[in-house]
């Protein structure tokens, strides 16, 4: 279930200040990399030494389901794993907007609005 919905449907959304939407947000800090389209191939891919993946494959790379958690965690800086480069910002460093509670298994977890929108917009681009 995509978070946003899960937002809406308890007023989550309203309370909060009208944030940057995701494919803006994208556009403005991952498409000089990642590509306008998210296809790894940015102005900027070429100068750097780890390649940026395709994100519009990332629920294909896992098995058809789309990681929210994961991919909210690479962008924000907490999850970057073995293979990753050091060139991706650590966005959640900076300032992603209002924080939002998103509540998930009985549990509240604050989420900055902006990266939820992100991953939100990462969900919709799926091949």
């Amino acid at each position: 279930m995509r978070y946003l919905a899960l937002l809406a449907v308890l007023g989550l959304v309203a309370c909060v200040e009208e944030p940057i939407d995701g494919r803006t947000a994208y556009l403005e800090n991952c498409a000089s990399c990642h590509g306008a389209d998210g296809k790894g191939d940015g102005p900027l891919a070429r100068g750097l030494a780890v390649a940026p993946p395709d994100l519009t494959t990332i629920a294909a790379r896992n098995g058809g389901v789309f990681p929210t958690d994961q991919v909210m965690s690479t962008i924000d800086g907490l999850d970057r794993g073995t293979h990753f480069s050091a060139a991706m910002p650590e966005f959640g460093a900076g300032d992603m907007g209002e924080t939002v509670i998103v509540e998930q298994d009985g549990l509240g977890t604050p989420v900055p609005m902006q990266l939820l929108l992100l991953a939100d917009y990462l969900q919709s681009i799926q091949q």
